[in-house]
C-alpha cells in the first residue's frame, strides 16, 4: 500500500496517493504498535505529501511525532532519524 502510495505521490496524483498511506499508517500502527520505526516511516511518507501540496499544518505534527519515535527507539544519531529530521527542516525552511 505504502509502496502504491508512493508511486502515486511520485507522479504527482496526489488525490490517489493519500488515502493509501493513510491506511498504510493505521495498518502499521495496529499491527506494530504506535512506537515502532516502520510507523515512523509511514508518518514521514504522509507528512511529505502534505508538505508537497503546501498542507504544512497537517504535515508538522507527523514529522514531529515520526522523529520522538525514530529518536527513542534508533537513536540521535541513526541515519533514519537524521533523514527524517531533515525532512522536517526542509519544510521548516519553506515555510518562512
Amino acid at each position: 500500500m505504502n509502496n502504491l502510495a508512493e508511486l502515486y505521490r511520485k507522479q504527482g496524483k496526489y488525490e490517489a496517493a493519500e488515502p493509501l498511506y493513510v491506511d498504510a499508517l493505521a495498518i502499521s500502527k495496529k499491527l506494530l504498535g504506535e512506537e515502532h520505526p516502520d510507523v515512523a516511516s509511514s508518518m514521514n511518507n504522509l507528512a511529505a505529501l502534505y508538505r508537497i501540496q503546501g498542507k504544512y499544518e497537517a504535515a508538522e505534527p507527523l514529522y514531529v511525532d515520526a522523529i520522538k519515535i525514530l529518536e527513542t527507539v534508533l537513536g540521535n544519531e541513526h541515519p533514519w532519524t537524521i533523514t527524517v529530521r531533515n525532512n522536517y527542516q526542509i519544510m521548516l525552511d519553506e515555510m518562512s
